[in-house]
């Protein structure tokens, strides 16, 4: 759901991603990626857990409003007797707020925990107010018109 549908979204969770939560297990594109997020001055932060993986297998994308993470755990040639283990890819992608700056981006991997954060602009104005300049210049000139006899 949350790949099909493009909304503006705040910095909290909306209804569309937890109902799509459930739904994550079944897809087939890849296993999901767990995230928190918040806010840190004026940067926004995304950290994920991303334990058991290569700073080199992991890829991050940020396009049209949307940072998507891809990364892929490899499994190890050993002889096993057992492993609980989840191997392969995981993907998941997340609607970035409206004033987030895709050109302003820093990745940290540290731990297991992947940290993004960009740089938020400044919320533009929803409304201004504007000026109202007396008309004084022109009443003027035509008041000087009016006694001379000129238009």
């Amino acid at each position: 759901m949350s790949m099909l549908m493009r909304q503006e979204r705040g910095l909290f969770p909306e209804l569309l991603d937890l109902l799509d939560a459930p739904l994550a297990a079944t897809r087939t594109q890849g296993q999901g990626i767990r995230f928190e997020d918040y806010m840190h001055g004026d940067r926004y932060v995304l950290r994920a857990e991303l334990p058991g993986i290569e700073p080199e297998d992991i890829e991050i994308d940020v396009s049209n409003g949307v940072l998507t993470v891809h990364a892929e755990r490899r499994i190890e040639e050993k002889e096993r007797h057992r492993t609980e283990f989840r191997y392969g890819s995981f993907t998941r992608s997340i609607v970035l707020p409206p004033t987030a700056d895709e050109k302003d981006v820093e990745a940290v991997y540290d731990k297991g925990v992947l940290e993004i954060s960009l740089k938020l602009a400044a919320p533009e104005e929803k409304s201004r107010r504007i000026p109202v300049h007396a008309k004084k210049a022109v009443q003027a000139k035509a008041q000087t018109g009016k006694q001379t006899g000129k238009r």
